[in-house]
């Protein structure tokens, strides 16, 4: 079992056959990007490139999955209707720990983010943007990279570096908004919503760096190539960050629509050794072996009660318990929350509460029915989506692993027995810093 609290670095690779649109073997400098065509045509014509993303199909990478198009349009209209011109921000605050793709792609292609972000500035008739994180690496990167760009005549667009306090909360989109306003990373009620009134009052796109990551692809090379890969539905590539199954972690580039099982091959994870996954970093939950039968995008894992999120899957082996895993990531849930709704800072905290009982094998079943209860009632509580994780998590476990779940009703885990699983932050993966 992983009981370690160190940090696991990854490895960065692209499927086997796939032309790379994000991963690159080595850091990103401007000729290497200017060569590849990257930052052109410095005017964009917003209403046809707009077009052309809408007809792509790029939907968020952050882990709602929301059309970009129709967010980048709801901006261009409340700025219209307001009269002020609109802010973009992209967002690179990582908060899942099981995700390394924003700091990576931040640290090593910077320029791309940059583009990215300049184009949806575009798009929405932004004159101000801002890049948000929490790295240092990333800002220093980023910085550099925004320095340069502007030396050399490719970035006209006033973009600003807003630094953060690294927190689980700190990367949802109210809270990146307050914190560029100069208050705290922490959620905000809702609404007005960022598209209607975020940075200075202004209509603001906040954006996930790798969702803008793919922006410069379609402007290059139009909408449909940009759908040769993916599904009809997912159309494109993502960014998954692989870990557990007894491997190290792997940042991988896939093709939207990829079978699981192809995932464990390409991974070295023998599939008769998977007991189930934690689905988009902590926020989808668990599924047990039911994975072993999906492909890996939006439409397929919500068949299964799931979701791909922001595309981190920590691989469940025959030696992880479930239940252990379910209670050291509720803990983490129960630690982190920004403690500014009752119904969340209360409700992880019971939940954790019965989840590490379970654990220890001293729950009862008023425990479990309480659980239960809290799974349904808690949902959509709160201003941030926290406790909706807290609630998946806890849910999940009831329904994808009763067995587990009926083992440590009887103290009956040999799992358990031999190696408690108590991280942390379970399947943390730090993104690589390459040469």
């Amino acid at each position: 079992m992983e009981t370690s609290d160190v940090t696991a670095t990854c490895a960065v690779a692209a499927f086997p056959g796939l032309a790379a649109r994000l991963i690159r073997d080595e850091p990103e400098s401007l000729d290497a990007y200017l060569a590849a065509a990257g930052y052109e045509n410095r005017q964009p014509a917003a209403g046809g490139l707009l077009d052309a993303i809408e007809r792509s199909g790029l939907r968020g990478r952050g882990g709602a999955a929301f059309p970009f198009a129709a967010k980048a349009r709801a901006v261009r209209k409340a700025a219209r209707d307001r009269g002020l011109a609109p802010v973009a921000v992209a967002n690179g605050e990582e908060g899942e720990p099981a995700s390394a793709k924003d700091r990576w792609l931040l640290r090593h292609r910077p320029h791309l983010v940059l583009d990215g972000l300049r184009l949806a500035a575009a798009v929405t008739g932004a004159g101000q943007a801002y890049v948000y994180l929490s790295d240092p690496a990333a800002a220093r990167a980023v910085t550099a990279a925004r320095d340069e760009a502007r030396a050399a005549g490719r970035l006209e667009l006033p973009v600003e570096i807003t630094v953060v306090d690294p927190a689980y909360v700190a990367g949802e989109e109210t809270a990146a908004v307050r914190a560029i306003n100069g208050g705290p990373a922490k959620p905000a009620d809702k609404p007005p919503r960022p598209f209607q009134a975020g940075v200075h009052n202004r209509p603001t796109l906040v954006s996930n760096v790798e969702t803008l990551a793919n922006l410069p692809f379609v402007h290059r090379h139009g909408a449909d190539a940009y759908r040769r890969e993916g599904t009809h539905a997912s159309p494109g590539t993502f960014l998954a960050t692989v870990s557990g199954g007894g491997r190290p972690p792997v940042l991988y580039e896939l093709p939207h629509g990829l079978p699981f099982r192809e995932l464990l091959t390409l991974h070295q994870v023998p599939e008769e050794t998977v007991s189930g996954v934690l689905m988009g970093g902590y926020f989808a939950g668990l599924l047990n072996r039911r994975a072993l039968g999906m492909s890996l995008d939006h439409e397929s894992t919500r068949a299964v009660g799931t979701g791909l999120g922001c595309g981190a899957l920590a691989v469940l082996s025959d030696t992880d318990c479930p239940v252990a895993v379910a209670a050291s990531v509720m803990a983490y849930f129960a630690r982190e929350n920004a403690g500014q709704c009752g119904s969340c800072f209360n409700g992880t905290a019971a939940m954790s509460a019965v989840l590490d009982a379970l654990r220890d094998g001293d729950a009862d079943d008023d425990d479990l029915a309480r659980l239960s209860r809290w799974s349904r009632v808690l949902r959509g509580r709160g201003a941030c989506g926290t406790l909706d994780g807290a609630v998946n998590l806890a849910a999940s476990l009831l329904a994808q692993f009763p067995d587990s779940v009926a083992r440590h009703r009887e103290r009956g885990c040999d799992l358990c027995a031999i190696s408690p699983f108590r991280t942390a932050r379970p399947f943390e993966v730090e993104a690589v810093i390459l040469a």
